[in-house]
């Protein structure tokens, strides 16, 4: 795995966002603050490779806005949907019907986009896997791999047409 290494000093930019907030630092130790980051990719690292060492990309900090405390609930809420999003767990039964984890129904609240975010990310993540499977089988004859993909089209069909009201006219 890509080792991440964070450049120490942050562009002109997100030096002007932390200025503002120096002296309040500074005066509360143990204080969080809340922002919007941009990173940006600025060395690569890659061992040869007969080398026992893990290839790394360095990031600098070109860009931090830090939000006031009134802003920062709706920083906080972006931050708690990608989470979401990134983490969403769930499994995929065999009529298509997608059961979320506990931990991720409790981390939706309730709110339906992020239901839907994370029934989307548990099927597409079912799916990947399942083609990845079929990749790795060796010696595969172009049939059962068209089969193999035909059933990951059905899959994907299938998970997008849930709960379409179109889908049960036909």
């Amino acid at each position: 795995m890509t080792k991440i290494k964070i450049e120490g000093r942050p562009a002109a930019n997100a030096s002007l966002a932390l200025e503002r907030f120096s002296q309040k630092l500074y005066n509360r130790p143990g204080l969080n603050v809340v922002g919007v980051v941009e990173l940006r990719h600025v060395e690569r690292t890659q061992p040869a490779p007969d080398e026992d060492k893990e290839q790394t990309v360095t990031l600098r900090m070109t860009h931090l806005e830090l939000a006031n405390p009134e802003q920062e609930d709706a920083i906080r809420q972006a931050m708690e949907a990608l989470y979401l999003h990134r983490s969403a767990q769930g499994t995929l039964g065999e009529d298509g019907d997608i059961t979320l984890a506990e931990r991720t129904i409790k981390l939706t609240g309730g709110m339906l986009h992020a239901v839907e975010a994370a029934r989307m990310r548990v099927s597409v993540r079912h799916w990947a896997d399942q083609a990845r499977r079929a990749l790795a089988v060796e010696n595969i004859t172009v049939a059962e791999m068209r089969h193999e993909l035909d059933a990951v089209a059905n899959g994907l069909e299938t998970v997008l047409s849930a709960g379409d009201p179109d889908e049960d006219e036909g």
